[in-house]
């Protein structure tokens, strides 16, 4: 379900819709399930799947952004990108230049071009593509990315010129994956792998740079300072962790990867050299943070704040937020009630803004306590106030993951220059 809210004239509008996927809509006409999801045993789906799994449903589940115009909802495991209507949330089906092998979650948008920029993933050879679309969502660039085998990608990045793919040591076990069983394991003895590739590269035109073992789920930002491409995100410790105790059967080792506090993100920065091959890189918190925000006029371009989530221990759910100042490594943090939890939260740049941090966290809360929901803003110049906006919204949703923002201006036009 995609929520929406939007601000005109001092008022705020807010609705919602169901992605209506075409499994979706098949499952309806044959009044029953026909795929099966993560958990599920080999063989469970009765029709042929999609994604990287290549047997599930698509359910459009995992991100959301705005490009040419649009809303554009996609799904981790790579499915296809489903367009909805930024102001009713009205649904004109699935976007046509999507490839065969699906879009993954966490496509790029360059604000500045109009650009997006996407990647996908499989169980086939060559095992990753990457594309772009451009401000008119037509397809201009599609490449192979070559790996060495199955990966799971989860995120990339950009800058100016630049986009970071990646192919990290946590992937699908290859004995388990002969017998159609889709398990992931840590393998020893591989470094994590970045590859930097012109906007519009070619497969020949990438560069691979070497990196401390890890996984990332998320990544916040990415430039060009010299010789050097720097890159921030979320480095886990523990990427493949012991299953949690206290959970119903089956249900232990999934919870494991969606606790926090069991794969121990940390904020981190690399740095790539692009004249000698080095990497460098170093975490930048000793907190467990994830689900970073920042400006996005600063998107690929160098940044000075960023936003990300903390969370409650052996669950997926976020309880409050922390701002850093990247250049004074100054930090601040606002924390949520008890049993009030978060969405991810998108930074809003206040109109007319003359700072980079001269605006608002906007996120969707939830109460536990009271049973209720409401929208909340957090002035980032004041930000230990807490919310300074509370709009109660008219039932109780469920707790929320990836979320944008967009500019009215960036819809009507496609595109919004850097001033």
């Amino acid at each position: 379900m995609v929520h929406t809210i939007s601000f005109r004239g001092g008022k705020a509008d807010y609705r919602n819709r169901f992605v209506r996927t075409r499994c979706f809509q098949a499952e309806q006409e044959a009044e029953g399930s026909l795929w099966g999801g993560l958990m599920d045993p080999p063989g469970t789906s009765v029709r042929p799947g999609f994604g990287a799994h290549g047997g599930i449903k698509d359910s459009s589940s995992t991100d959301v952004v705005v490009h040419a115009g649009q809303i554009l909802s996609t799904f981790y495991q790579c499915g296809e990108a489903y367009r909805l209507d930024p102001e009713t949330l009205e649904q004109s089906g699935v976007a046509p230049w999507g490839p065969l092998d699906g879009v993954s979650a966490h496509p790029k948008v360059d604000e500045a071009t109009g650009e997006m920029l996407f990647f996908n993933y499989g169980v086939h050879a060559p095992y990753m593509h990457y594309g772009v679309v451009d401000r008119t969502g037509t397809l201009v660039h599609y490449v192979p990315i070559d790996l060495p085998g199955p990966r799971l990608p989860h995120d990339m990045a950009f800058t100016t010129n630049y986009s970071i793919l990646n192919d990290f040591p946590l992937f699908w076990d290859q004995d388990l994956l002969k017998k159609g069983v889709h398990a992931s394991r840590m393998h020893d003895g591989l470094k994590s792998r970045f590859g930097i590739i012109p906007r519009y590269g070619r497969p020949e035109d990438i560069r691979w740079f070497e990196a401390d073992p890890t996984y990332v789920l998320h990544f916040l930002n990415a430039w060009e300072d010299g010789d050097e491409i720097v890159l921030d995100g979320y480095f886990q410790e523990n990427p493949c962790p012991e299953p949690l105790e206290g959970y119903p059967p089956g249900m232990s080792h999934m919870m494991a990867f969606l606790d926090e506090h069991s794969f121990r993100p940390r904020l981190h920065r690399w740095r790539f050299n692009l004249k000698t091959g080095e990497t460098r890189e170093h975490h930048m918190d000793d907190r467990l943070l994830e689900f970073g925000t920042f400006n996005q006029r600063h998107a690929g371009v160098p940044y000075r704040y960023a936003y990300s989530t903390t969370t409650k221990p052996g669950w997926f759910l976020f309880t409050g937020f922390v701002k850093h100042d990247l250049e004074t490594g100054q930090s601040w943090a606002v924390n949520l009630p008890e049993g009030v939890y978060a969405s991810e939260s998108p930074f809003v740049p206040r109109i007319d803004a003359k700072d980079e941090d001269d605006g608002y966290l906007v996120s969707f809360l939830i109460d536990e306590n009271t049973q209720t929901s409401e929208c909340v803003l957090i002035d980032c110049k004041d930000f230990e106030a807490g919310p300074v906006v509370r709009i109660a919204l008219p039932h109780k949703i469920s707790s929320g993951t990836h979320s944008v923002w967009a500019d009215r201006r960036f819809i009507e036009n496609g595109v919004l220059p850097r001033s």
